[in-house]
């Protein structure tokens, strides 16, 4: 158990530090983006790129509610961007589903559950998107409880993740204060931890574990649900808790179907940071704003859950496709770099 705690603490460590190195070298980049959204298509792909970047939606969300207070952005623009930073922010899922790419049958179920929660991201923002074009569904809901929580001031929360974490990565940090060796040290981390977890977790652990998270904390969608919302509220980090269970679900100890609502839970865990960081702003715009992030997600869960083979079954599909052949995985995942890669040297041109 020691042992296993003392990977678990590698592996957070390494995903805090990445996310560290990414903001140290992309956060002022990112501020640039987010105010250049012209039409509500662009601000989506904005909001892709910028968590995509600095690889926090909390830290994403945050900024726009920051430059909605200080009247940058309209609400209206401000919406399709937290839009795409809930699909951005899924990045590091996809690393960690990398660690089992040596074994097809793992990598198959490890990269399906990296990007379930991509595809539901996807399809809530093509449907949404256009409704609130059209009829502001999310502005409206999130006009409506502004109301609601009218005088509410802002707090702190605290993120036990950093108090655990964050002592190890401000020294590391410190001692390497560029973003490109940070990434390598982050990603070095990420695969030794993530390799070692997997080799525990297919040993006599994984007997032990199975049963804990089959019948007790994955038992069924609620608690799925529920868990997603709080430990993702408590370490304020969607890509830690989700990326977390990719390995669980690679090992087979979870299935596609446990996993869904876990990803949606974590979903509207994460928006607390920047439900918070607008209400200490005390502007209403600001509030609004940190409340759509809740409500796009609110809405994108009553259209997609009653429909979640339509997710489930397209990330199966892509799961297939990419363990398939050494040259299906690796096209696979050219591909998806280019989806990164290629808007930002647009961006930047």
């Amino acid at each position: 158990m020691v042992y296993f705690l003392g990977l678990l603490y590698l592996f957070f460590f390494s995903i805090k530090l990445m996310s560290t190195a990414f903001k140290m070298g992309s956060l002022g980049f990112a501020e640039q983006l987010l105010n250049t959204a012209t039409d509500p298509v662009a601000g989506i792909f904005i909001g892709f790129l910028a968590t995509s970047l600095i690889q926090s939606s909390s830290t994403t969300t945050s900024i726009i509610v920051g430059l909605v207070a200080g009247d940058v952005l309209t609400v209206g623009t401000a919406v399709p961007m937290l839009m795409g930073a809930n699909i951005g922010t899924t990045t590091t899922n996809t690393l960690v589903s990398i660690g089992h790419i040596t074994r097809p049958a793992e990598f198959e179920r490890a990269f399906a559950a990296s990007t379930v929660h991509d595809f539901f991201n996807i399809l809530a923002a093509i449907v949404i998107l256009p409704l609130e074009i059209w009829f502001h569904p999310v502005e409206r809901m999130a006009t409506y409880m502004e109301g609601v929580f009218a005088g509410a001031g802002g707090m702190a929360i605290f993120d036990p993740l950093d108090a655990v974490v964050g002592p190890l990565v401000d020294l590391v940090s410190g001692a390497v204060p560029s973003e490109l060796p940070l990434i390598g040290i982050a990603l070095f981390v990420l695969f030794i931890s993530l390799r070692q977890l997997m080799s525990l977790m297919r040993g006599v652990f994984l007997e032990r574990m199975a049963s804990l998270f089959d019948r007790v904390l994955f038992r069924n969608d609620v608690t799925s649900f529920g868990l997603g919302i709080v430990t993702t509220s408590a370490v304020q980090s969607s890509s830690a808790t989700t990326s977390l269970i990719i390995p669980l679900a690679g090992t087979g100890v979870l299935s596609l179907r446990q996993i869904f609502p876990y990803t949606l839970g974590a979903n509207i865990g994460t928006t607390i940071t920047a439900m918070l960081a607008a209400m200490s702003t005390g502007e209403p715009a600001a509030v609004i704003v940190g409340l759509a992030h809740l409500s796009f997600n609110i809405l994108g869960i009553a259209i997609f859950y009653p429909l979640k083979a339509l997710p489930i079954w397209m990330a199966q599909k892509l799961g297939v496709y990419a363990a398939r052949t050494k040259v299906s995985s690796a096209g696979v995942m050219t591909v998806y770099v280019a989806l990164h890669i290629i808007p930002i040297i647009y961006f930047i041109l």
